[in-house]
């Protein structure tokens, strides 16, 4: 019971910032507000509430395959092929290549799995 209690003590932030997200996310639905009003409330709770690092902090106390995810997670590649992709995203959205880029971003998500499944499992192995 101890450990429980430390542990909300310590992620306190993170998670009223995850529960303002999910709050956040779902009167954007239900109430049909703009997409990019929505993204941008959620990518200030979760800077400021700092949740996408208690994410990854979150996902490394898994046992076995926690910690490896973590860390292809938290490396500067995928970050940077991530950003890039959507940069090119919103170019190509712009000039009317709509359908390619639905293709290219199913294809750099499956890369990224990839990436991520590999590394875990090569490290298992």
């Amino acid at each position: 019971m101890n450990k429980i209690r430390q542990f909300l003590i310590n992620y306190r932030v993170a998670i009223l910032a995850w529960l303002l997200i999910f709050v956040l996310v779902e009167a954007g639905l239900y109430y049909s507000v703009d997409k990019s009003v929505v993204a941008l409330a959620v990518l200030a709770v979760g800077i400021l509430g700092q949740a996408f690092a208690a994410l990854i902090a979150w996902i490394g106390l898994l046992p076995l395959v926690g910690p490896m995810v973590a860390h292809v997670l938290s490396l500067p590649f995928l970050w940077l092929l991530n950003g890039v992709g959507y940069l090119v995203s919103i170019v190509a959205i712009r000039r009317g290549y709509s359908k390619d880029v639905l293709n290219y971003r199913v294809i750099t998500v499956t890369l990224l799995f990839g990436i991520t499944f590999g590394y875990v499992l090569g490290k298992l192995v």
